[in-house]
This record gives C-alpha cells, sequence and structure tokens, in this order.
C-alpha cells in the first residue's frame, strides 16, 4: 500500500478539498483508497470537516484524528515520539480489513498560530512512510515565487536518498491564466519541477460557484433572524447588492444569487426585489438592516413575494457593517452543505492528471523492500510484544527507571515483567517518586526464592565442578537468579544493565542459558532510531575482535534479527575502505567475512568493505561502488571490532540525538537482553519488549 501525505506550501491554498478531491480521483481510477487526518486543525470538539466529508461523501471508515489540544501539549513536554506512534496507530485503524491500494493522509493547514505545523506535517510524512504531494495556490503570488516556495517545501519532504516527493497542485488559478509561460517561468527558477522529479498533478482555477455559501449559511453567519426561510436551504449567494443609489441605477445588479442588504426603510429596493422574484429572478434573499422592516402597508402590498421562496431575514447592525461581516465570511464548507463539497470535489477531480502519480502508485520506491520509521518500529514493537504476552525478569528490580518501565509494562500489557527485589524496598522507591505500583505488577524478594535454584545449578554447571555453596553464593547475585529462572522455563526473557555492566548481565547467560542450535557465537545489535529509519548495528557490544568467521555469523544474526522486526536487510561490511580501494589484514579480514557471507547465505543482500559514508548516503554510494545493491541504502552495518562500534553507536546516538534500543543479544538459546547504563525509561519499556517478542520467536522456532 502506497501512502500519500498531503502537505501545504502555505495558508490558505485549499488543503481539505484537495485531499479529498484527490481521493476521488484515484477512487475513478479504481482503486480502494483510505483517508487519514492524523492530527485535528482546531480546537474545535466538533468533527474535522475532511473527516466528515470523507465519512459522508466517501463512505469511508475514517478514524477520529488526534484532539489538537493533546498533540500540542505532546509537542511542549517533548512527547513527540509517543505522539507518532498514536498516528501510526490512527493510520493501521483507517487501513486495516480495508485492503487500501492507497491512504491518503491530510496534514495540517499552516496557519499564524500553528507555527509549529510545517515541521510536524515534515515529521508526520516521515513516520507515515509517506510519499508528499504539495498543495500550492497561485491566489496573489508570482510565478518566481510560488517556484521559491515549491523548491523549499519539497527539501522538507524529500528523503536522503531522493524518494519522498511525488508532485504538486496548484489551486485558485484565475481564470486568464497564462498557463505555458507559468510553467516555463517556473522551470526555469527550479532544478526541481525542471527535472521532473516533482511532476505536476494538476492547476485548479477559482470557481465563485464553488465558493457560494447557502443563504441559510449567510444567517447562521450573521445570526439573523429569518422572517420568510422559503428556499434558504437551497438558494447560494454568489454576489451582494448593498443598497446606496436609487432603484434604476441599481436595478442590473439585481440577478440570480444576489443577495439584498437594504434598511427596511427603503421601500423602493424592497418593492424591486419582490417584483425581481415575481418575475422568476431567484435571489439569494432579502435582508433587513439596522433591526427595521417595512411599513405594514408596503409589506402587505409585496406579500405574494415575502412570504413565498423568497428568504427574508433581519439583523441588527446597519448596512456598512453588515457587509463588511460578510465580506469576511469563512469560507470553510459547513457539513451539512454535502452539495457543495460534492460538487467541489467533482470539480477538482476533473482537473488531476494523476498519469504520473499512478505510476509511482503502482511502482514502489524499491520492490518488495519497505524504509521502516522509528515511530513505525515501536508501534509495530509494542504490538507483537502485547501478542506475545511474556513474563520477563528484571533482576534490577528496586531501580528507579526499572520500576517505571515495569508500571508503564503493566499499564499498556506490552509484557509480564517481574521485578527481583525486596517488596517494601520496590513501594518505597514507588513512593518517592509519587508512582502507583499496578496490581498486575508481580514483585518477587529473592532471599524467599533463592534456595529452590541451587540444585538446579549445580546441576547445570557440574562440568565445571561448581559446588553448592559456590552455587548459593553466585545466586546472592539478581542477574544470576534472574538466568536460573530463565533457564528453568519459569520466565520467558531478563532484562539488566540498568546498574550491571553487559558483563554482569552476559556471563551468567552463556554460563547457564548457552548458545541456541546452530549459533557459533553470541553477539549483539542495536536498534538505531533514526530519522528516516531503523538501522541496525552489530556487534557494538560483545565480541572484541571477531575474526572472519566471527563476522560473518554476527553479519548473518544481525541479518536475520533485522528480518524479525520488520526490516529488510542490506548488510555493509564495514571498513575503512571501499571495494578493491585498500589493502591490510583488517581490510582482507571484512573482505573474506563478505565472501563467507554470500556463501553461507546467498538470499542476503551483502557488500564490503565498504566505508561508513559509502554505506550510508545515496551519493557517496553511487560514486564509490555504482554496482553495489547495498551501497547508500544499506539498513544493517556490520561493524570490524568493538572498539569501532561500540565507538560510532554512542556518537551516532549522541550527536545526532536518536534513540538507540538494544543491545539486543543473538545467538541465546533464551532471550537476555543487556542495558546502558545511561538506558532512559522509554529504552528499557522498548528493550522488555523485544525481549518479549524474541521469547515468542524462540517458542515458534523450536515447535518447527
Amino acid at each position: 500500500m502506497k501512502t500519500l501525505f498531503i502537505a501545504p506550501t502555505r495558508n490558505a491554498v485549499g488543503l481539505s478539498s484537495t485531499a479529498l478531491g484527490l481521493t476521488r480521483a484515484l477512487e475513478r481510477q479504481g482503486l480502494k483508497v483510505a483517508f487519514l487526518k492524523p492530527i485535528a486543525q482546531t480546537h474545535e470538539s466538533a468533527t474535522d470537516d475532511s473527516v466528515h466529508f470523507a465519512r459522508v461523501l466517501a463512505h469511508l471508515k475514517t478514524p477520529d484524528p488526534i484532539p489538537l489540544s493533546r498533540a500540542e501539549d505532546q509537542l511542549s513536554h517533548g512527547a513527540e515520539e509517543e505522539l507518532m506512534e498514536n498516528v501510526i496507530a490512527l493510520s493501521r485503524a483507517a487501513t486495516d480489513g480495508f485492503g487500501a491500494d492507497v491512504l491518503i493522509a491530510e496534514g495540517l493547514a499552516l496557519t499564524e498560530r500553528n507555527v509549529y505545523a510545517g515541521a510536524l506535517n515534515a515529521s508526520l510524512a516521515r513516520n507515515l512512510e509517506a510519499s508528499t504531494v504539495l498543495v500550492s495556490s497561485l491566489a496573489g503570488v508570482t510565478a518566481g515565487t510560488l517556484a521559491d516556495e515549491l523548491e523549499i517545501a519539497a527539501q522538507n519532504y524529500r528523503r536522503s536518498d531522493g524518494t519522498g516527493l511525488s508532485g504538486y497542485v496548484l489551486n485558485f488559478a484565475p481564470r486568464e491564466l497564462d498557463f505555458g509561460g507559468l510553467m516555463a517561468e517556473l522551470r526555469a527558477r527550479s532544478p526541481l519541477l525542471a527535472s521532473g522529479e516533482l511532476p505536476l498533478l494538476g492547476v485548479v482555477a477559482q470557481s465563485p460557484a464553488l465558493a457560494a455559501p447557502r443563504t441559510l449559511d449567510v444567517a447562521r453567519y450573521l445570526e439573523a433572524e429569518v422572517l420568510n426561510e422559503g428556499e434558504a436551504q437551497l438558494r447560494r449567494v454568489t454576489s451582494t447588492v448593498v443598497t446606496a443609489r436609487t432603484v434604476p441605477r441599481m436595478a442590473h445588479l439585481f440577478v440570480p444569487g444576489a443577495l439584498v442588504v437594504t434598511p427596511g426603510d427603503r421601500e423602493d429596493v424592497i418593492m424591486a426585489a419582490s417584483l425581481a422574484h415575481l418575475s422568476g429572478v431567484p435571489l439569494a434573499g432579502l435582508m433587513y438592516t439596522s433591526d427595521s422592516g417595512p411599513e405594514d402597508s408596503i409589506e402587505k402590498l409585496c406579500r405574494a413575494s415575502l412570504t413565498s421562496s423568497l428568504p427574508v431575514m433581519r439583523v441588527k447592525t446597519n448596512s456598512f457593517n453588515t457587509a463588511s461581516r460578510l465580506s469576511r465570511m469563512d469560507a470553510r464548507v459547513p457539513h451539512d452543505d454535502t452539495q457543495r463539497m460534492d460538487h467541489t470535489l467533482d470539480f477538482i477531480a476533473d482537473r488531476l492528471d494523476l498519469a504520473a502519480l499512478k505510476t509511482r502508485i503502482r511502482t514502489p520506491d524499491v520492490v518488495g523492500e519497505r524504509r521502516l520509521p522509528p515511530s513505525a518500529f515501536r508501534y509495530e514493537l509494542i504490538q507483537r510484544a502485547r501478542a506475545a504476552n511474556r513474563r520477563i525478569v528484571l533482576p534490577e528490580g528496586d531501580e528507579p527507571r526499572t520500576i517505571r518501565a515495569a508500571i508503564r509494562c503493566v499499564e499498556k500489557g506490552i509484557a509480564r515483567p517481574l521485578l527481583l527485589a525486596v517488596p517494601d524496598k520496590v513501594r518505597q522507591v514507588a513512593d518517592g517518586l509519587a508512582l502507583i505500583l499496578p496490581p498486575g505488577l508481580e514483585i518477587i524478594d529473592p532471599d524467599t526464592i533463592r534456595s529452590r535454584y541451587i540444585a538446579p545449578m549445580v546441576e547445570l554447571r557440574k562440568s565445571k565442578g561448581l559446588t553448592a555453596p559456590q552455587a548459593e553464593a553466585q545466586l546472592e547475585d539478581a542477574v544470576v537468579l534472574g538466568t536460573m529462572m530463565l533457564a528453568l522455563g519459569e520466565v520467558d526473557g531478563l532484562v539488566s544493565g540498568a546498574v550491571h555492566t553487559t558483563a554482569n548481565t552476559v556471563r551468567p547467560a552463556m554460563q547457564l542459558i548457552k548458545t541456541a542450535p546452530g549459533a557459533a557465537l553470541i553477539s549483539s545489535v542495536f536498534f538505531m532510531l533514526m530519522p528516516e529509519q531503523v538501522l541496525v548495528y552489530g556487534d557494538a557490544a560483545i565480541n572484541p575482535n571477531p575474526n572472519a568467521e566471527e563476522l560473518a555469523d554476527i553479519a548473518i544474526q544481525s541479518a536475520d534479527s533485522a528480518l524479525a522486526f520488520g526490516i529488510t536487510p542490506r548488510i555493509a561490511m564495514l571498513s575503512y575502505s571501499t571495494g578493491e580501494s585498500g589493502s591490510g589484514e583488517d581490510v582482507e579480514k571484512v573482505r573474506v567475512a563478505t565472501r563467507l557471507v554470500q556463501e553461507r547465505r546467498p538470499d542476503l543482500m551483502v557488500d564490503g568493505p565498504m566505508q561508513y559514508d559509502a554505506a550510508s548516503v545515496l551519493s557517496v554510494g553511487r560514486q564509490k561502488a555504482p554496482d553495489s545493491p547495498v551501497a547508500g541504502r544499506a539498513t544493517v552495518f556490520i561493524f570490524p571490532d568493538l572498539n569501532t562500534g561500540n565507538t560510532t553507536y554512542k556518537a551516532v546516538q549522541r550527536a545526532a540525538g536518536v534513540v538507540a534500543v538494544g543491545p539486543m543479544l543473538q545467538g541465546l538459546r533464551k532471550p537476555v537482553n543487556d542495558l546502558s547504563r545511561g538506558a532512559l525509561v522509554d529504552d528499557i519499556v522498548y528493550t522488555i519488549a523485544l525481549t518479549a517478542i524474541q521469547a515468542a520467536q524462540v517458542e515458534a522456532a523450536s515447535a518447527e
């Protein structure tokens, strides 16, 4: 399924009508289209305009958007990641069970109030894995300014690999538009438009008829007293006649759709409007100003008109103020005016040329491949962990961040965490943090269960000569105790490392859990939540200086881990040189490891040796390795040694401000995962989720 994000380049470009018009145009092409407004446009409690019309006119099961107040609150508190996860959940709700070919997602319109909307729209497009359609307006703008506007806006939505743009639509084109001259000037001013990377999808002209509100809408807006409703729900206001001149000098203005605004004492105007009505001119209505009305004798004379289909209203304001208010009337289409919106969508759909867009919809950027953005990764991680429903032991049970993470996991149903700690100590820490321990949070005092693991541990380590007193001493360490619980199948996984070193976490696992069948070694990966997509780094935590055989094993394990979590593996075997440009023992190790991966797993895309920039930057990759299926598009980065891997992951994490989930250990019979001692609560939550999913995968593999 392709997602198209509809984004404005500035204020008042006709965003909602374009998004819905594009939906209709694609449906005419035989495509199944779903619609999403991720975040409500205003703080109003009523249903968002575009959501309402998507439901009423397109009959789509469009979910309610996230309230704007909630989105603003999350943004102001630095919780954009949580906001994006909620958006991903909405996108799933819009498409699940529908079999959509395309999801149309409408961004926020740009206003003076929401200065954050431009950056938020770019983030929404990125996290929805969407290609963007820009919407601009020809009203009051020169071709040069428009070219600059489109060029600048496109930079916000273009991805690093050059994808991310599907086209642009120009609204409110004047009737006298010189289309050829406009396009020539746009291409001359904009390399982007000249290259065809951002194709024109349509030019939509101004249409006074489509902008015309019903007489009823005008009455509501002015809070008018309706003296005679007539056909107020059917007639539309296309012009306003404010009576300042004599009737003979303005009679030509009494045309279909004219709203006649007059004080009640202008009997000549009232009679003229009545005569026009009786002559068959469908005026939009007659509006008395200054809370006035005609004399009884005039009203009686004109009764045939004033009590018929001609709408008659009265307002308290004078004619000038009434006309001024009318000029400022909101152009939004009321929810009950489905006819006007229906005609608007047809008008727009008729003027869109979707040939270029259909090609991009039918042909994904990379066939069978998905760029998994961070929010989608986190969302899917949580959903899969919930489905797994695993019991995960946390040996650092009284550590504050761990307690917070465990509470969140219980509240969100991510896993069934078990805190190994003295219950009173956990409650004391929770009270100090003003936290409430949920009923479903399991806490076990290590002192009450330690003795029952002595004999099983002696049995597991009998080949090493472990004695009961030695086992009892080692079980004083909660990590060892938790690992024994895992070894005996009492829990499904273990997460530790918030206050323990990697060695403290991994050593008991290697001794008691041991490697999985077919695994030559234990390694690790970090899931790096980069702005555009999730990348996999391995090994940055376990193996100090792997040889070529071990490096190949690490690469294969890491690729399988990427695949298990929805990331298409393109493996870059990293070195300080690319291809045949370098020589030496270190480069040769990587070259041999690459060849081993190709021999053992011909189904995997792998290349090396390769420098980091050649692996990650498309332009550099094309220059240094033009024929490589990996260069510039790598998703799995295999470092030649621990020194390089650990340094790089920490540098990227801190300098780029990205979340690093892990390290996730690979090659164990049962999942044990380490934490960085600087881990945040969210890091712990996601690592628990990873562990729960690994546990389900281990169980599924053993059942095959």
